[in-house]
Order: structure tokens, then sequence, then C-alpha cells
């Protein structure tokens, strides 16, 4: 079983080595076809370690190497196959051998083709990394991969100069503030990985005080003595690495980078934002969950806050004309949900919603690529219409996944958000299952709001020149399995409970079976009426928002992100240039500099003055040498009269 987790963890890094080498040649296809190969092996390799643990239940550890070992520090380089890393490890291996294949059409004629191969790999194997790590300095080594690698492909297209946004921001009515004008790969790029570094260092305070109190980072040593800390630490720490999973995940406020992080190819948003990165902050809550467990009231902020961050990013969506942002929008939301089934202690729900969001979303994003392949890169849904009969393929796995996540019966969505929403109402926590109610109907709603744009009504393309044409056959394929995996994944339902539980507290939502049956029949109701109203209000109008409703402050506030842009650029980054403008002006140039400059001109002009000893005149010498002869002797004599005491 080793073997078998060797290669599922080294397979990715080898695929993107060897892409590295040849990242500044020609564009080759069998680079990409090799990277795949290798991700579809790592595939192959965590299906066989499932299948293995759950016919056996042995969990699989091994350590590589003593990485730091330092007086009382011991941090080994290891890792650990359980219940819980080998589901991450299957997701984010299938995901990816998709996604890889995708990329080769999607990128076939991108002269930096293997580059773009080259930073997958290393995204992957970076992930594999974060999950498969047997204590928290390894996890933080993924973390840190995945927020590198991310950057680099958020900003793949970094020749790009800032453009004009295509995106919702309208101007804002508030004089005193502007809207971002203009944004740039470079500038997403940065910003994602500039935003998850300040919520990084939080999450490293956390892992420095779990080793200064428990001395060890080792999770199986954390988690046992954990209980054994005073509350108030316990919630310090839990506090400290939520911070680090905000980030991550993007919750708010860390959350304006996930839309910005769009402006990376397609097959990166499928890949980063949908399925593996931005889940690694629910994946750490549902590792160190013993250590939530222990402090309630954090895992209620947590479920409040993700309910809040669910519902916000649903309205955003509903208005956003920008089909990636849509699709971010929509995934900003489902973490929300997980976060709040985590915080309420149903750690296995959150991770099974987590695997079935991944197979939906992920094809979603594709789909969104190939709709953006077709049309010369447009972005804006309201230009598109009509392509159902020109792609027809990517059209009904759009929708499959669009229902999925919608969570109709019985698609995967339906067994996985629904479980959320008994969470929270068989824990008493009616106001945040009213709004994860709300918000399952917003869902639906901004799904088929973005399906119907797209492949029906009016060919508004035909205004631009577009000639739309379905992506490649071995696309459609790749596609389609994870298209099928959206459709069956939560049929799986029950063996995934007994197997996960193992590792995972069980659920403890006391509700009858006719109180449950209930809150599904009201769900689907929802669900369905907002399709159903999504539909019928296209087919009637082909709009859903009339001119003067967008120009009332309501669709402004949600156009403009409830102005958060707005506030990071005006008030955030502003005020941050001011203060270091007047750090460089006053405190660097005026007393740092100052100190550093009268150092060295002390130094120069006392070299200046000296240097007339060192004329190689034979006299001057000889003076020199006296009078140095002369002040060691009256030194002499002074130190020996002082030393007796004779003045």
């Amino acid at each position: 079983m080793e073997n078998y987790l060797y290669i599922a963890l080294f397979a990715p890094l080898l695929g993107s080595l060897i892409a590295s080498l040849f990242a500044n040649k020609t564009k080759s296809t069998f680079i990409g076809i090799l990277s795949s190969f290798f991700i579809a092996l790592s595939m192959f390799a965590s299906l066989k370690l499932l299948y293995m643990i759950y016919t056996t239940d042995v969990v699989v550890s091994i350590k590589l190497f003593d990485w730091i070992a330092i007086g009382n520090l011991s941090i080994p380089f290891g890792f650990v196959v359980d219940q819980v890393s080998v589901v991450m490890m299957v997701v984010v291996t299938i995901v990816s051998t998709m996604v890889h294949i995708h990329s080769i059409g999607y990128m076939e004629h991108d002269k930096s083709f293997n580059r773009f191969f080259a930073w997958l790999g290393a995204f992957v194997f970076s992930m594999m990394v974060l999950v498969m790590s047997d204590n928290f300095a390894g996890l933080f080594i993924g973390w840190e991969g995945v927020g590198l690698c991310s950057w680099g492909l958020i900003g793949f297209w970094y020749h790009k100069k800032d453009q004009e946004l295509t995106s919702d921001i309208k101007k804002s009515p508030f004089s005193t503030l502007s809207p971002f004008s203009s944004i740039s790969p470079s500038y997403a790029a940065n910003e994602a990985f500039i935003t998850n570094r300040i919520a990084d260092l939080a999450m490293l305070l956390g892992m420095f005080l779990i080793y200064w109190n428990l001395g060890s980072l080792q999770y199986d040593e954390v988690f046992a003595n954990i209980i054994t800390l005073d509350n108030s630490l316990i919630i310090a720490i839990a506090i400290l690495l939520f911070i680090g999973a905000m980030g991550k995940s993007a919750q708010f406020p860390f959350n304006q980078w996930l839309a910005n992080a769009m402006e990376g190819p397609t097959p990166v948003s499928a890949l980063i934002h949908a399925a593996t990165m931005v889940t690694a902050g629910v994946y750490l809550v549902i590792r160190a969950n013993d250590i939530f467990v222990a402090v309630p009231s954090v895992g209620n902020f947590i479920a409040i806050l993700g309910a809040f961050v669910a519902i916000g990013a649903a309205l955003m969506a509903l208005v956003a004309t920008n089909i990636k942002k849509i699709i971010a929008f929509s995934t900003l939301s489902q973490l929300g949900y997980m976060f709040v089934a985590a915080g309420l202690g149903a750690y296995w729900v959150a991770l099974f919603h987590l695997a079935t969001h991944a197979f939906f979303k992920s094809v979603l994003f594709l789909g969104a690529g190939n709709v953006m392949h077709a049309l010369n890169d447009e972005i804006n849904i309201k230009n598109m219409g009509g392509l159902y009969k020109h792609m027809k393929g990517t059209a009904t796995i759009m929708i499959i996944a669009s229902l999925a996540l919608a969570g109709i019966f019985p698609l995967s969505g339906f067994f996985s958000k629904d479980l959320i929403l008994e969470v929270a109402f068989g824990t008493h926590s009616y106001i945040i299952w009213t709004v994860l109610f709300i918000t399952a109907g917003l869902t639906a709603f901004y799904s088929f709001r973005l399906i119907m744009y797209v492949f029906f009504g009016n060919e508004n393309f035909k205004e631009f020149n577009y000639h739309p044409h379905e992506a490649k056959s071995y696309v459609i394929v790749a596609m389609s399995i994870l298209a099928i995996l959206a459709i069956t994944a939560g049929w799986f339902k029950s063996f995934f409970v007994e197997f996960i539980t193992k590792k995972l507290p069980e659920l403890n939502a006391h509700l009858d079976y006719s109180t449950i049956y209930l809150l599904i029949v009201a769900t689907s109701a929802i669900v369905l009426i907002s399709i159903a109203f999504a539909i019928i209000r296209f087919r009637k109008k082909q709009t859903y928002f009339s001119s003067s409703f967008e120009n009332r402050f309501c669709y402004k506030l949600l156009a403009n992100q409830f102005y958060m842009p707005h506030f990071i650029d005006s008030i955030v980054n502003k005020s941050y240039l001011l203060l270091s403008i007047i750090a460089y002006k006053v405190f660097d140039m005026r007393v740092i500099d100052l100190i550093v400059d009268g150092i060295a001109k002390i130094i120069y002009k006392s070299g200046d003055k000296a240097r007339v000893s060192q004329s190689g005149n034979l006299s001057s010498s000889l003076r020199l040498m006296v009078l140095g002869i002369v002040f060691l002797l009256v030194l002499g004599i002074v130190l020996a009269v002082a030393s007796q005491g004779v003045y």
C-alpha cells in the first residue's frame, strides 16, 4: 500500500518537472498528454488506496525523513492516508485528470502551453501534500505551495495589460468612491496571493500556539492532548486556524480575491476555484475537528459566517453577467454551506458536500470555458444566447451540472445539500436554516438564469460576428465523466457514511422521518419554483431586470459586490499606500537614511583625514612612530598610577 501512496503523491510532481524542462520551448501536445498521464496515474493509485482502506480499515502512514530536528523540536516529513485524506485524494485527482485533458484542447493555441502544464502539475502535487500530510507543518507546506501555484496560474497571462472590466461593476453612486476601472491577470494574481498571506499569518500563529503548548505538530498527538489545554487557549487556536481557512476558502472579509481570480485560464478556475484549493479551508476545519469540537462557540461563529457568505454570494450571482464570475459566486455560496455543516459539528456532511460539489462545479467551469472558447473569449452572458443548437454536448452537460447544483433529485447535490439543511434544522439553528433555504431558491434561479441566457433565446452573438462551435470530442468525454459523477456521486451516501464515520464524528441531528421528508419537500418545492420562474421569465422577456430597476440602488449594490471592491480600493489600499508613503518619506528618508548616511560620512571623513599618514615619506613615518610610542608610554604610566590609587 505504501507504493500506491508514493505513486499518488509524486506522480504529479514528476509530470510537472518534465513539463518545466520544456516550459520555454515550442508548444508540444505530447507534454499535455504526458502530464495528463501522470495525473491519471495518481488518480489510479488514489482509487486503489480508497478501495484498500474501505475493505480493510487499514490506515497507511509513512515517514520519509526527519525534516526539522533541533533540540526538542522534531518535525518529520510524513504522510497519512486515512478515511478523510483518501476521499480528498480521490476528489482532487479525478477532477485534476479531467481538467488536464480538457486543457489540452482549451490551451492548444497558447504559446505557453508547456509552461501551463508545468504549473498545473505543481499545483496538484502541492494539493496532495496538503491533504496527505500527517502534521500541521506538512499541511502548511502544501498550503503555501498551492498558494504559489495559484499565483502563477491566475497570472498566467501576465503579459495582458489592464483593460476595461468585463464584469458587472458599475459607476458608484458614492462620489468619494471610485470603482475599479481596470484589472489585469497580474493584479488578480497578486491580490489573491497577498490576501491569502494575510490570513496565513493567523494560521501560523495558531500552529505556534499548538507547538508551544503541546510540543508537537503531529495530528495524532495534538488531537489526543488538545483537551488538556485551557479553554481560552483552545478558542484562540481554533480562531487562528479558522482565519487561515477563511483566506483560502475566500470567506468574508477575504472573499474579494476569488471573483477577480477568474482572470486566469478557465481550466484553472475549474481546478483551483471549484474543486481543490478553495476547499482546502473546509478540509482544514474537518481535519482539525477535535479542536473545534472542544470549543462549540467557535463552531457557532463558523456556521453563522458560512450562512452569511452563502446568501451574500448568491445575491451577487443574481445580477452578475460575467459567466465565470457567476459560477465563482456560486462556489463561494456553496463553500458557505460547507462551513455551516462543519460549524454545526456535521463534519462528514461538509466533506460529502465538498466531494459532490467538486464534480458538478468543476464541469460547470469547464463548460463555461467551452462557451468562451467558441465565442472568441466573450464572457458577457447577454451577448450569447441560442447556443444549444451549436453546442449540444456542452449545453447538456452544463444543464445536468446546474440541476445538481440546484439540488434536484436524484442528482448528487440533492443528497449532500439537503443534508446540510437537515443539520441546521436538527440542531435548532432555525435562522441559519431559513437563510440556507432561501439561498437554495436563489441558487436554482441564478443557475438557470445563466443557462437560459447562454443556450436559449435570441442568438445575440451574431451581432459580434462570432461563429460558435462545439469543443473537441475528447474534451466532451472528459467533461462527461465529471457529469456522470455529478449525477451518481450522491447515490453512494450510505457507503460514504459507513466509511467516513470511522474517522469523523457521526451526525447528531435528531429528526424523525416525517420532519426530514417535510424538509425535503419544502426545499425541492422552492428549487423547482425558482427554476420554473427563471425559465418562464426568460421566455417571456428574454431578460430578467428592466433598465429602470438596474438604476436602483439595490441592483447597483449587488452588481458592485456590496461595494467591497470599492472599500478595499479606496479605504484599505489607499490608506496602506498613504502609510507607506509616510513611512518612506519620514522614517526611511529622514531617520533611517540619516543614521546610515551619518555613519558612512563619519567613517569617510575619518579615513580622509587619516590617509595623510600613509604618504610613504620616511621622516613622516618615523615622526608618527615616535608619537605613538610616547602616547603608549604616557597611557601606561597613567594606568599604573591609577591602579595604585595615587593621584
